[in-house]
């Protein structure tokens, strides 16, 4: 009886380089956000775009890079100082929404993912919209 090969989510989307293009498409849109532009303290997107790639990257089945790097991805900690409301939420979830529709996952890959994002982004709220 043959054994059948596992795929993880990571490969079927088609590995480092769909992230690479997700991602990068996303800090385009983070860029020239007024709400969101300033929760990024680098003066180069840069190396949030690193980290949010490579945390998708192992989140998603492939290297663990993320972790060997950083540690544990704590990511309510790790967004704690900033203020993160719902209208940031939004322009995040609208940003995210934009890359995903670029790469054009197939449907069932596509709603996984943002599947994923819309719980993370409603996860990420630590301030009460006024």
């Amino acid at each position: 009886m043959a054994q059948q090969e596992q795929v993880t989510f990571y490969e079927a989307v088609g590995g480092e380089e769909t992230f690479r293009r997700l991602v990068h498409r996303f800090y385009q849109g983070v860029a020239d956000d007024p709400l969101l532009r300033p929760l990024y303290p680098e003066e180069d997107l840069g190396p949030a775009e690193d980290r949010l790639r490579l945390f998708l990257i192992q989140y998603w089945g492939g290297p663990n890079t993320y972790s060997r790097e950083r540690g544990h991805p704590r990511l309510r900690m790790r967004h704690a100082p900033f203020v993160v409301d719902e209208a940031g939420r939004d322009a995040w979830l609208k940003h995210m929404r934009d890359a995903l529709d670029e790469i054009a996952l197939p449907e069932q890959l596509d709603k996984m993912m943002w599947d994923y994002f819309t719980m993370a982004a409603r996860s990420m709220v630590n301030t009460p919209s006024s």
